[in-house]
């Protein structure tokens, strides 16, 4: 998602993204610890979304 993206979601839009991210996360970890996946940098990429999105959930948190 690219930022323009995030910041135009509501915060339950956030906090669905998040939860959806964080299992992706999860089960890309299971992966990689039963056998290497073929891209390992997708973690930290998924890792990084989290990241944003967190970010833009406590802005918009703050703002109200």
């Amino acid at each position: 998602m690219t930022s323009k993206e995030i910041k135009d979601l509501s915060q339950d839009q956030l906090k669905e993204q998040i939860a959806q991210e964080r299992e992706r996360l999860l089960r890309l970890k299971f992966a990689h610890a039963i056998s290497p996946i073929e891209n390992p940098l997708r973690i930290r990429a998924s890792r990084k979304e989290i990241a944003r999105l967190l970010t833009e959930l406590s802005a918009k948190t703050n703002q109200q």
